[in-house]
């Protein structure tokens, strides 16, 4: 079968400049702010405009059609997310608290479908680095977090306090969902004993009552519980 070059060049000029009029129309979003709707759009789109380019029995008009159609149906949703504010969370989504006074919420992680590991990461994205910085922590609907941290853990510079700069020690999780990370115990050159004995130091009388826990130097270890209760 032989491409008629021509006709794919006409449909993919067309293509992009309905794509750009459409992306101008709605409005500058970046990656990290796009909603699952807005995501899932952008993959129609352009499923739309590649199936339509190498098909020979799809005609311009049609592809016009598509892009035309979807692009109304678009900007239509948006006028109706700007006006109706109860749709923007069916569509798009609610923000979800899952560190509230610096306790995670279990509940809030599980319906988010994200472990410890998972928030681990995006802190360490967001330059936080432990759990007990954070006192809010909100899971945007586009996926990014959002930190508001503990008012020690906020940033002062040093040369405004006057203070000389101090060691910089990175965290290291012992407990995660209640299961001991036996390596990196070891890595800081404890055992199984000195963890033992650093839980009940904080008033908990086994591992199995820890959550999570971390340790950095210097501050020694920190616990989250799985059950509500001061460090």
């Amino acid at each position: 079968m032989e491409l008629n070059w021509i006709e794919i060049l006409i449909k993919v000029v067309v293509g992009f400049f309905m794509l750009f009029t459409i992306t101008q129309i709605l409005g500058k979003t970046t990656i990290k702010q796009l909603t699952p709707f807005d995501f899932i759009s952008a993959i129609v789109l352009s499923e739309l405009l590649g199936n339509g380019i190498y098909e020979e029995k799809v005609h311009i008009a049609y592809i016009f059609f598509t892009i035309f159609t979807w692009g109304v149906l678009l900007v239509i949703m948006e006028k109706l997310l700007l006006k109706f504010k109860k749709l923007r969370g069916v569509l798009e989504g609610n923000p979800s608290i899952i560190i509230r006074d610096g306790q995670i919420d279990r509940y809030q992680l599980k319906k988010n479908r994200m472990n410890i590991n998972q928030l681990l990461s995006v802190l360490r994205q967001s330059e936080t680095f432990s759990i007990r910085e954070v006192a809010f922590a909100i899971l945007e609907s586009n996926g990014s977090i959002s930190i508001m941290k503990k008012s020690k853990y906020q940033k002062v510079t040093l040369q405004d306090l006057q203070i000389p700069p101090q060691p910089t020690y990175l965290s290291t999780s012992l407990i995660i969902d209640g299961e001991v990370l036996e390596d990196n115990v070891k890595d800081l050159g404890f055992d199984m004993g000195w963890l033992q004995q650093q839980i009940r130091s904080k008033g908990y009388s086994k591992v199995d009552d820890v959550l999570y826990a971390d340790w950095i130097k210097d501050d020694g270890i920190y616990i989250i519980p799985y059950r509500s209760k001061a460090n």
